[in-house]
C-alpha cells in the first residue's frame, strides 16, 4: 500500500476510535454503544493504531 493510502486509512481509524470512544463515554447518543464500557477502551486502542499507522507512513525513508 502507498503511503497517502496507509495515512488515509490512520487517519480514518483516529476518528472512528474517538467517535468509539465518546459514545462508550456516553458523549455521543442515538447508538446500541452509547453508554457501554467496553467501547471507551477499545475507541482509543483503535485511535491509537491509527495514529501509529499515521507517523509510519509519513516518517521519512532512509
Amino acid at each position: 500500500m502507498s503511503k497517502v493510502t496507509w495515512t488515509i486509512f490512520g487517519i480514518a481509524l483516529v476518528v472512528v476510535g474517538g467517535l468509539w470512544t465518546f459514545q462508550g463515554l456516553g458523549y455521543v447518543g442515538g447508538s446500541a454503544m452509547s453508554g457501554q464500557e467496553e467501547w471507551a477502551i477499545i475507541g482509543p486502542a483503535v485511535a491509537g493504531i491509527g495514529v501509529a499507522m499515521v507517523i509510519v507512513a509519513t516518517r521519512p525513508r532512509r
